[in-house]
């Protein structure tokens, strides 16, 4: 087994590493400013102003207003409030639209809800939702409709602005699981349109067990948790500060270095992803090419068993996986594949490989190199 200073990580779109300057932001409020941000005291007081900080940093950065921003403990968090807290302020409506490629915890979510009409649109092959199949299936019975800004194991970008519109033309209310979009491509909410959007910290260098929703003025949506008078009465619990702080400074980080860090990112995958086609004959790359985040290559390596190649890169120090970290260990094949129009042999042979700003060319060519030899023993 690889020492750990060897390792190569190629799997940010599960998680990232969080940034020194995030940690070192948050300690103070693990440490010294550790108060309660309910409480009236100087110290309480202290934590509600890192708290309104952070919430008018994250609404300047995604064009929206500091009421508009809700603080969640993560993406499946605001995924699931978005869609059950608009089930509950329905008013009489009573069919949900999303595309069959959403992550697990929005599919989940909208699978729980007793009552409801439920129609799931399938992507193109190239893994992009069809606007005319999804605009024939919004009606003005559709109380909300979802589609993820950028989906988690084939990073192709979804025309969200125009599926947007095609809702508010039928009365509907459009919700987008930005969770793999933000942090490497700017977002703005007013200009999408969009009527709520979720986000988590760790998928852009900051820490796991805090993100944040974002529910435009005027939109109904119920609490999902009761107890205190947290965000607005809307979120109640405990005030998260030290990590919020930290999902403030990360976005701001993303933000400020949004260009310089996409390009050396893109430029890496590129490289990646042209040298497999072209010296690993099994290999085919699944979703559109250009319209896909930055980070994202995933492959099919025809006639391979992508468990055992998981594994064999595992043994030499290069971490990949097989799509979504929400759902390993189970051992039906990806959906998101399937629904794409790929076999299921096809889906059990292919892994993804999702970079970040700590790579390098080196890497990018030893895992090439590490490919080309296990797949030929396998």
């Amino acid at each position: 087994m690889n020492s750990k200073n060897e390792i190569i990580y190629f799997d940010h779109a599960a998680t990232t590493r969080i940034d020194d300057k995030v940690l070192n932001a948050m300690l103070p409020y693990l440490k010294d400013a550790y108060g309660n941000a309910s409480s009236l005291h100087s110290v309480g007081r202290e934590a509600v102003k890192a708290l309104d900080d952070a919430r008018d940093e994250i609404a300047s950065i995604i064009n929206a207003k500091p009421d508009e921003i809700y603080f969640t403990s993560g993406g499946t968090e605001s995924n699931n409030w978005a869609i059950k807290g608009s089930a509950i302020s329905r008013q009489g409506k009573n069919k949900i639209i999303t595309s069959s490629i959403e992550h697990p915890s929005t599919l989940n979510a909208i699978d729980s809800l007793e009552g409801v009409e439920i129609c799931k649109i399938n992507p193109k092959k190239d893994g992009i939702v069809n606007v005319k199949d999804f605009s024939s299936k919004v009606d003005g019975n559709t109380f909300l409709t979802c589609c993820m800004t950028a989906n988690n194991e084939v990073g192709t970008i979804q025309p969200i602005k125009e599926l947007c519109q095609i809702s508010h033309d039928k009365g509907s209310l459009f919700f987008t699981d930005a969770v793999q979009y933000i942090g490497l491509n700017n977002i703005d909410v007013k200009e999408l349109g969009v009527d709520m959007l979720s986000a988590s910290a760790h998928k852009f260098y900051g820490p796991k067990g805090v993100g944040f929703l974002y529910v435009k003025n005027g939109v109904k949506l119920k609490a999902l948790l009761d107890g205190g008078h947290q965000e607005r009465q809307k979120r109640a619990g405990t005030s998260n500060v030290a990590f919020i702080v930290g999902m403030a400074t990360a976005l701001r980080l993303s933000r400020n270095t949004l260009i310089e860090e996409n390009n050396k990112i893109l430029s890496l995958r590129n490289t990646f992803i042209d040298m497999v086609l072209n010296q690993i004959p099994c290999a085919k790359l699944n979703g559109d090419r250009e319209n896909r985040i930055s980070s994202n290559a995933n492959i099919t390596f025809d006639g391979v068993n992508g468990d055992r190649l998981l594994y064999s890169l595992d043994l030499n120090g290069i971490c990949a996986s097989m799509g979504s970290a929400c759902s390993a260990g189970d051992i039906s094949p990806s959906y998101v594949l399937t629904n794409m129009g790929l076999s299921e042999k096809e889906a059990f042979s292919t892994l993804r490989f999702s970079f970040g700003k700590e790579n390098t060319l080196s890497q990018v060519e030893k895992c090439v190199k590490v490919l080309k030899s296990e797949i030929e023993k396998l």
